[in-house]
């Protein structure tokens, strides 16, 4: 029996697509790591948002200055610790210390009980109870603050029994004095916008220069540099510099904007900033650059600024409370540029912060552009040999 015509075109139309299908796992199976980004994203993404995000920020870091220590005094730290939100780390003798530690970021909120706190309480006399919170970040101190009062409200409850009884009237028996610190109004863009020149940074300047060498790669124009009398620092130096003004025009855009579009103000000194955020673009660009060196088209250059980004974005406290993650996540947090760049500009922007308390994270970043730099020019001398 003849085949039909139909029959003839079903059957060229299989083994047509059957060979287009084997060309494109062989090819799959080449390009690994493309095949490896396939399967890390989605896995990174669930690795994070599932156990890393929390936008309800426990055993945040705090101080208590405390002048009057009291049994009073001592139940409302206790009932503070207890609630999950805060940690205390000590106790810090003078308003100065607690300023300063609050100013650094190394606590977010400290506790004063001031001077003849239990005599004032218990005559009646309603005294203040002050915390300062750092409202930088809206989104990591919101739930705190607001779980303050019902907080302290619990603790004293058994200490008014008794004689004491009238001290009880359903109320704080003195006054909560809340300080939002450097965002008082809660305003979201203060805290969003700084981070965005971060965010934008870090991904169109990995992105350009990551683009750089795999585009001389495909156009054939590799071989035309390598036999040139240069070294790989010179190489580097030449391909980075050009982007550095690029970014700079960027940083510039975005500062204008903060300024004049969101008014987000500048507390502290321009110097401070320009020396951070000069340091920064050059790591990006070194980070891109070395990006360049392992991958094998623009495509894969691509991916991998992407692959770098996600986290970066994620873990860095620009979307979600740092405080808030845990300890694993803060761990590798450390690890990204643009986690001390974030502490950086904030510091600067909203909190006045000068050169002296943001040294740490300026050498941070200027210890990761070396090592990041060796890395790169290491990576480059195996292409020039």
């Amino acid at each position: 029996m003849a085949k039909r015509p139909e029959d003839s075109r079903r059957g060229h139309f299989l083994a047509r697509m059957n060979a287009v299908l084997t060309k494109e796992f062989i090819q799959l199976r080449r390009d690994r790591l493309t095949f490896a980004m396939l399967l890390m994203v989605p896995l990174i993404q669930l690795t994070l948002f599932g156990y890393a995000i929390n936008n309800d920020p426990k055993h945040l870091p705090a101080a208590a200055v405390i002048q009057d220590d009291s049994i009073y005094a001592r139940d409302i730290v206790n009932a503070l610790e207890h609630s999950g939100y805060f940690v205390f780390r000590g106790r810090i003798l003078s308003e100065r210390e607690a300023d300063l530690a609050i100013n650094s970021g190394k606590v977010n909120f400290v506790l004063t009980i001031p001077p003849r706190f239990a005599r004032d309480l218990e005559r009646g006399a309603r005294p203040q109870v002050l915390i300062e919170a750092d409202a930088s970040d809206p989104s990591a101190s919101g739930n705190a603050v607001s779980a303050l009062p019902e907080i302290i409200n619990a603790a004293l409850v058994r200490d008014f029994k008794g004689p004491l009884h009238r001290l009880d009237p359903g109320a704080l028996p003195f006054d909560l004095v809340i300080h939002r610190r450097y965002n008082p109004e809660g305003i979201t863009q203060y805290n969003i916008v700084p981070g965005l020149l971060g965010v934008i940074l870090t991904f169109s300047l990995i992105l350009m220069t990551g683009l750089s060498v795999t585009r001389e790669t495909e156009r054939g124009t590799m071989e035309n540099l390598l036999s040139m009398p240069v070294t790989p620092a010179e190489v580097m130096a030449g391909k980075i510099l050009p982007y550095v003004g690029v970014g700079l025009v960027q940083v510039a855009i975005i500062l204008l904007a903060s300024a004049y579009i969101f008014h987000v103000p500048m507390g502290g000194a321009a110097s401070t900033l320009a020396i951070a955020t000069t340091l920064f673009v050059a790591l990006n660009l070194a980070i891109g650059y070395t990006f360049s060196t392992l991958a094998k088209n623009q495509m894969q250059a691509m991916q991998m600024t992407i692959f770098f980004i996600l986290p970066s974005i994620l873990l860095s406290g620009f979307m979600f409370p740092y405080r808030g993650m845990p300890g694993w996540a803060q761990f590798i947090g450390e690890l990204l540029p643009l986690t001390h760049f974030l502490r950086v500009i904030r510091g600067v922007m909203l909190k006045g912060n000068g050169i002296v308390e943001l040294w740490s994270e300026i050498a941070i970043l200027a210890a990761f552009m070396i090592v990041i730099s060796f890395i790169a020019i290491k990576r480059f001398r195996r292409t020039l040999d």
